[in-house]
């Protein structure tokens, strides 16, 4: 068994030639080298498939986040230009607001893309054939005009490109993170080693396929020859009934995932595990109360941290014999530290941002993470002057700041950037303020992340209000902001909380948000 989405099973070898027919059918459109084909579904056969398929006909993958609204996807399409669009059918009229936001904005220039929609049996028939109405093609339709024996080519070149992602939807400076064969074959074979992964592994998929290419496991497990389990959609009862239906023995989630887990409700769990379960998680710092009560529950935590430019994650908090004697929460603290280097990345350190040098290994010292080696994206598409800063003195600068302890385990301590990290989603803050500063009664605004029960982090949005406006109704006014953005940017971007007055700046006028950041900390978590 190759890939199981709910009724349907398929084995490797058919897997294989359905890649092949996605390749020949892309080819027969003049799909190939320098064109790019964006995908815009959750993790369903459609998604797998296509990574093998559009990187067999030399085109790059473009895996879009289906959590994103309408017109940054437009953004992102037209930046990338995508001249395939293959959409699940729950997402076409999301995919279908991108092109016409396209449409207007191009001046009569506008060439739409090829649509193909997936159709999927848990979904609404009426959303499928209003699809076809507009003149998609049908997925299934497009693999039969494809050759099942297509005679596909590697690249001729390993550091020709294979996927495209974008770490945020910034107009401003795109991050859309452009990744080599290399880097991508290395990292599929890399994963299943330092995670102990062997042949025949049951995998479930938590981790969505458009995050970093589902961390490089949608290849991994061609390689093993596991076993993909679908997952439409991410609840804890979903995860448990995978384990006890299908003997999951792996998946990879964000802390917030491992947190809906650990309080779920009795009647979605089953406890005891009938066999270990591997839990690899990255994406945010996980709480060390989290990683105990997993523990608990007989799941097997694996810590790693890495980014996009690093394939997902390329350093693992390796676990060491010794601890195995240790009390529960003490490891638990330990096995939050981001760790050391993966096998196939050459270099990892921690440099001070004053002098460049690293740091002392004292647990004390800070610095900013970098790396280097060929796990290392190519760049960001299109983005001359972010490539020249993320890569000063011949280090990938990873904008997180942490220590190096005395074992060299790094740990994060904090974010240079002002991103928030929301249920492993990254939130850039100046996005959110950019939308808050449009509100008729915002004069200035300023967001930082806000512990979050459920999500870890949270935007938290600090508003000073213009002098005309009423403020005896505070709570009106927080609700209207909310409402507001909401119908400005994807839903995890709202802040789930605003507090009114006066925001603290230097002496040249700038927002102190650090200082914000320590009144969030008072607030206590949403």
């Amino acid at each position: 068994k190759a890939v199981v989405h709910g009724s349907r099973t398929y084995t490797w070898l058919q897997t294989y030639q359905r890649c092949r027919r996605l390749a020949s059918a892309l080819a027969k459109r003049s799909v190939g080298a320098g064109s790019t084909v964006a995908v815009i579904a959750p993790n369903i056969p459609a998604t797998y498939e296509a990574h093998f398929g559009i990187p067999m006909c030399g085109a790059v993958i473009n895996p879009v986040n289906i959590r994103l609204n309408a017109s940054t996807i437009a953004f992102l399409l037209g930046h990338s230009q995508s001249a395939t669009v293959i959409v699940d059918q729950e997402f076409f009229t999301l995919a279908e607001d991108s092109l016409k936001i396209m449409k207007e904005k191009s001046q009569g220039h506008f060439n739409p893309p090829l649509l193909v929609v997936v159709a999927d049996e848990a979904c609404d028939p009426e959303a499928l054939r209003y699809a076809l109405g507009q003149g998609a093609i049908e997925y299934e339709k497009f693999l039969e005009s494809g050759d099942p024996d297509f005679a596909w080519k590697p690249p001729q070149d390993e550091w020709q490109s294979i996927a495209l992602g974008y770490t945020s939807g910034t107009t401003a400076s795109p991050k859309g993170v452009v990744l080599h064969h290399r880097g991508a074959y290395l990292m599929s074979l890399c994963n299943p080693l330092v995670w102990g992964m062997n042949e025949g592994a049951i995998y479930l998929w938590t981790l969505p396929m458009f995050h970093c290419n589902g961390w490089c496991f949608t290849w991994a497990l061609a390689a093993l020859c596991g076993t993909n389990i679908c997952l439409r959609q991410v609840t804890a009862k979903g995860v448990y009934s995978a384990i006890e239906k299908h003997g999951v023995t792996h998946f990879c989630a964000a802390p917030v995932v491992l947190n809906t887990i650990v309080n779920a409700a009795p009647e979605d769990t089953i406890l005891a595990l009938p066999h270990v379960v591997h839990v690899m998680t990255a994406g945010a710092a996980p709480p060390p109360a989290v990683l105990f009560a997993m523990s608990r529950k007989g799941f097997r935590v694996t810590h790693t941290y890495g980014l996009s430019e690093t394939y997902g994650p390329s350093t693992i908090c390796a676990w060491k014999p010794e601890w195995d004697s240790l009390p529960p929460d003490t490891q638990a603290r330990l096995n939050a530290r981001q760790g050391v280097r993966y096998t196939t990345l050459e270099c990892l350190d921690v440099i001070s941002t004053k002098t460049g040098e690293p740091v002392p290994a004292d647990g004390k010292s800070m610095g900013e993470i970098v790396m280097r080696g060929n796990v290392v994206m190519k760049g960001y598409l299109k983005n001359p002057k972010a490539n020249e800063e993320t890569f000063a003195n011949g280090w990938f600068h990873s904008g997180d700041l942490g220590v190096k302890h005395q074992d060299g385990y790094i740990e994060i301590k904090d974010r240079s950037k002002d991103i928030i990290i929301s249920g492993g989603e990254n939130i850039s803050s100046v996005e959110v303020e950019n939308s808050l500063y449009l509100h008729p009664a915002v004069l200035e605004a300023s967001v930082v992340a806000r512990a979050d029960e459920r999500w870890g982090e949270s935007p938290c949005a600090f508003v000073t209000l213009k002098p005309e406006v009423n403020k005896s109704d505070e709570q009106w006014l927080a609700e209207d902001i909310m409402k507001f953005c909401k119908s400005k940017m994807p839903t995890y971007w709202v802040p789930k909380s605003v507090v009114f007055g006066p925001l603290p700046k230097t002496a040249t006028g700038k927002i102190q948000k650090h200082v914000l950041r320590g009144q969030a900390q008072q607030l206590g978590p949403v």
